[in-house]
């Protein structure tokens, strides 16, 4: 496994992709068209993830048509704080009279979502289309014109499940915006995001957004705790059929399973498997500079990654001052996601977005991915309302237009981060950046120039050594910095151990890249922390 990074300016052209952070389930303020429908008459057969593959494929023989919006001036002119008056009416969820753990409550078209979703309900493999219907809504006192509302429908949709109380419906899923989803488990709220496809994310030119443009919903049956949701994707350069599966209240959280097909209509020039989208502005690792009572802001902190070679690697996240593409070479990668370690309230210190509660989102690829990479892209943000982090895999050989793409997994979504690791390995607890600091004869504390990481290590690997077990650490550094010294301490609150390097960077415009990990006797004690130090640069705002 090779590391590579490379720093791409922001040009003319550049989309920033704006993500607000609410609770209340709004995935994206990003212009986009969801659109038209390709079909809602019932069938004979049972409907699956062959038949939105038939869908797909068509697509391809026909040429992209720009969904167009049907918005009337209420709605177009909208702006967010009304938006999100709409809420469903919880009196009239979908499927509030089945025998079934599961709900399902829709969004309204408004604002940027200017075309609506086609969604449709199979019962015992047999489809049928939902009809929008003004009562699931609660308009929340905004004074609409109701010939209006009628011409309109649905933007997405949310799956609602007892997932804290059994006689509360919370929501677990939500689908809105390009090929977006969140999920959530047990106590957990809105973070970040999963996307069915990323086409040519992080590079100079604009971004191309691939759109769910119809859904088909199979209503579960009794006593099921698992719903199926198939996807028709389009866009102007790529088609695709998606299945996803639901299980909200799993083991470690909530789980989502997911089937891909995918095809090109045109070469790209970089795709995007299984790509997430998160936020990092501040924290530990990279504090903020200016005056905030909460200690850090993120969705994410960290990018986490299973290598084929059965290396596990651990990035923290920064928010740089210029794009910053960062890729690691995996074949067959075992797992990747973006991870935010640490749930403990006074990490965060916010009770009104509770980053602490935040889930992480890791994904198992299903059968062997051949040659590629994991990409993490950074982008500068000056607040949390930018979704500035994107990861995913990427194939080394791009398919030939018309070839299906054909990739399965697993993501899931939880708080118990040290569960996906083996239970062989320590982890990193936590990466802290600060100038170094040397006492001086008069025990009087001063900085001599350089930067400190301080890292901490934990897990049950640590906390069984034998008294007087000799563990080391092994680390380097990149080309621009120098480790001029450093230091491996016991950490008795944490039952591990603290190693701290002090980094020298030559030129403070270019990035250094850092590893470290611990053993003992020959034997890897830990994952591989894997840290950049970014070079600073005018900071685009």
């Amino acid at each position: 496994m090779s590391q590579a990074v490379r720093i791409v300016s922001i040009k003319e052209g550049w989309v920033f992709h704006k993500v607000v952070t609410e609770w209340r389930s709004m995935i994206c303020l990003l212009a986009l068209s969801l659109g038209l429908g390709l079909g809602g008459a019932e069938r004979a057969a049972a409907f699956g993830l062959d038949d939105v593959t038939v869908r797909a494929q068509a697509l391809l023989k026909q040429p992209y048509q720009t969904p167009v919006s049907n918005l009337g001036p209420d709605f177009r002119a909208m702006q967010f704080g009304d938006y999100i008056k709409i809420q469903p009416n919880r009196e009239e969820f979908y499927w509030k009279d089945l025998d079934s753990p599961f709900r399902l409550a829709f969004y309204h078209q408004g604002m940027h979502f200017s075309t609506p979703v086609a969604l449709n309900e199979i019962v015992d493999g047999k489809v049928s289309s939902i009809p929008y219907e003004m009562k699931r809504f609660d308009f929340g006192g905004l004074k609409l014109n109701e010939e209006e509302v009628k011409q309109l429908g649905y933007a997405g949709f949310r799956i609602m499940f007892p997932i804290n109380r059994a006689d509360v419906h919370d929501e677990v899923m939500s689908l809105l915006g390009a090929s977006y989803f969140r999920v959530i488990g047990k106590d957990q709220v809105y973070g970040l995001s999963g996307r069915g496809l990323a086409i040519d994310s992080g590079l100079p030119q604009p971004e191309e957004f691939p759109e769910f443009r119809e859904f088909w919903i199979e209503r579960p049956k009794r006593g099921e705790k698992h719903m199926v949701v198939y996807a028709l994707m389009d866009s102007p350069r790529a088609t695709g059929a998606f299945k996803l599966t639901l299980a909200p209240d799993q083991e470690l959280g909530a789980v989502l399973d997911v089937e891909s097909r995918v095809f090109l209509r045109e070469n790209v020039e970089k795709l995007g498997i299984a790509p997430l989208t998160s936020m990092f502005l501040f924290g530990p690792n990279q504090p903020l500079k200016t005056g905030n009572f909460r200690p850090a802001i993120h969705d994410s902190n960290g990018l986490a990654i299973h290598t084929g070679e059965d290396e596990w690697i651990w990035r923290p996240l920064n928010n740089p001052d210029e794009v910053t593409v960062n890729t690691y070479q995996v074949e067959n990668p075992k797992g990747f996601g973006l991870l935010q370690r640490g749930h403990a309230f006074h990490q965060y210190e916010d009770l009104i977005d509770r980053y602490d509660i935040r889930p992480s989102a890791w994904i198992e690829p299903k059968g062997e991915w051949g040659p590629g990479q994991v990409e993490l892209i950074e982008i500068p943000t000056a607040d949390e309302t930018n979704d500035n982090i994107v990861s995913f895999w990427t194939p080394r050989k791009q398919p030939k237009p018309g070839e299906m793409m054909k990739h399965d997994y697993r993501v899931t979504w939880t708080m118990d981060e040290p569960g996906l690791l083996p239970g062989e390995l320590a982890w990193v607890k936590q990466t802290r950046r600060t100038d170094t600091e040397i006492r001086q004869n008069n025990l009087i504390r001063a900085f001599d120039g350089t930067l400190s990481l301080l890292i901490d290590f934990e897990g049950p690997v640590l906390e069984k050594l034998p008294p007087g077990a000799a563990v080391e650490a092994v680390f380097s550094a990149s080309g621009n910095g120098e480790i001029i010294g450093h230091e491996l301490l016991k950490h008795p609150p944490i039952k591990g151990w603290r190693l701290i390097l002090k980094v020298k960077v030559k030129d403070q415009a270019e990035a250094v890249n850092l590893r470290a990990a611990l053993r003992s006797e020959g034997k890897v004690l830990s994952e591989t922390w894997s840290y950049q130090i970014v070079g600073h640069h005018h900071a685009v705002r």
